[in-house]
Parts: C-alpha cells; structure tokens; sequence
C-alpha cells in the first residue's frame, strides 16, 4: 500500500471502520512511514480538538418533526427505482449536524474556524498526494476549451475553467479528485515552478469573499467563493502571490460586448 492510498483511509482507520485486512495494510505502511504517521497524528489532534470544543444544542420539536419529515420522504425516494442520489458535494456545505442520542435530538454547531481547518487539511493532503504520486493531471493541457469539457459526466457540476497565462499563471490541466471520498474538481497551474491547485465545487451561497490565508504543513491556503462555486488554493508559492492569483479567480467576469 503506497502514501496515497494511506492517506485516504487514516480517517476510518483512526474511527477503526475499516475491515481487518485494509486495517492491516495501513498498520504495516505506518510502521515505516514518518510522513504518514505525523499525517496520522495531526488527524486524531483535530478529532480531540473537535470533540472537546463542539457545542450542544438541543433541538427544537419544531425541527425534530421537519427532520423526521424529511428521513421519511427520503426513504420513500431511495426505494423507488428512479431515485436520484443527492450531489456528492453537498457535505462540503454542512455547517451543523443532527444526532440523536437516547431518543432526543441535539444540533451539533461545528465553529466556522474549525470547519476551515478542517477542509483546508484535506485540501492539503489532496495537494501532497498529488506531487508525491507524480498525478498532478488526469487531462494534461494548456488550454481551458480542452479541460472543462473533460469533466463533462465526471462530476455533477462543470467548473469554470480559465487559463490566465498572460498573468504569469498558465494553466497545466486538471484531474478529479476526493476530499473526504467525495468527488471535486481540481485545476492546476504553475507559477515561477510552483505548483498551485484549485479544488472546485458548488456552493449554495451568494455570499462572494476571500478569506485571509491558512497555514497547513508550510502550504498556503486561501478559499474563497463566487458565482456558486467555492475554490480552495494551496500551493507553497508566497502568500502575497497566492492571493493575488485567488482574487483573479474570485473576480467578476467580464460583460460580453453588446
């Protein structure tokens, strides 16, 4: 089992959810693996942090029979033979989630900084595995006419796909990639030799900004959202660099001439 394959499965395998074989391979790659191991550390402080520092609510009647409601119509959809699955990328928007525990209903509030560190981690580990397995594209070009089409029917929604070489940021292709184990899209650039990825997906928000960098690892993170898609930015070029590529990215485009 190679770092890629590791790296998708520390997550079930600090939760112990996967079965005894899978649960074996990644217990020997540790063994000789200093990356993985610290990538493994920094994944059970993150489920300690998020454990002690999630906040309890409980829930309202009101919502708990919306809820029920809505488990009951879903469930009648998923027998029916012409059910469609709910996009993959839904789970990216959660802020909260709803458990029961002892037949009562809580809402689980996630704070917004942690929600961050949370998907800026994984964008991060998207970003190492991409370099490491030297997979940086699936569709390898310069040209934005050549790659967006490419994720026509491997994704349920089309990225927005510019190429802004006359900046200094060609565009090199693109790739699918799995935050969590679900799809996104990924577009890649260069910049002076640095490597910069883009993970692309819908967002139901109209809500456009750009939020000030994260740190992971000695990577740079910027996120920001416009037009119904949320992009994520990370790459080791510098941050003032890295924001003025994600402000391009984040930026209106232009009216088509009447």
């Amino acid at each position: 089992m190679v770092c890629r394959d590791v790296m998708d499965r520390l997550s079930p395998f600090l939760d112990d959810e996967l079965d005894p074989v899978a649960s074996r391979e990644v217990a020997r790659h540790l063994e000789s693996c200093t990356e993985c191991v610290a990538a493994l550390d920094r994944r059970r402080r993150l489920s300690e942090s998020l454990t002690r520092d999630l906040e309890y609510h409980r829930a309202p009647d009101l919502l708990r029979a919306r809820v029920e409601r809505d488990v009951r119509a879903a469930v009648g959809r998923a027998a029916a033979p012409s059910s469609l699955a709910a996009p993959s990328w839904r789970w990216l928007s959660v802020a909260a989630a709803i458990a029961v525990v002892g037949g009562t209903w809580f809402v689980t509030t996630l704070p917004r900084g942690h929600a961050d560190e949370l998907i800026a981690r994984g964008v991060v580990s998207g970003h190492i595995r991409s370099l490491m397995a030297n997979h940086l594209t699936d569709v390898a070009s310069t040209d934005q006419h050549t790659v967006k089409p490419w994720f026509a029917g491997k994704l349920d929604f089309s990225p927005p796909v510019t190429d802004f070489a006359g900046a200094g940021y060609p565009l090199v292709g693109g790739r699918l990639d799995y935050l969590q184990g679900h799809s996104v899209a990924a577009l890649v650039y260069l910049h002076h030799k640095h490597v910069i990825n883009v993970f692309v997906w819908p967002v139901a928000t109209s809500l456009e900004r750009l939020a000030p960098a994260l740190t992971q690892q000695g990577f740079h993170v910027i996120h920001g959202a416009h037009a119904g898609m949320a992009y994520w930015v990370v790459s080791d070029l510098n941050v003032e660099e890295l924001a003025g590529f994600a402000r391009m990215l984040a930026a209106p485009s232009p009216k088509a001439p009447r």
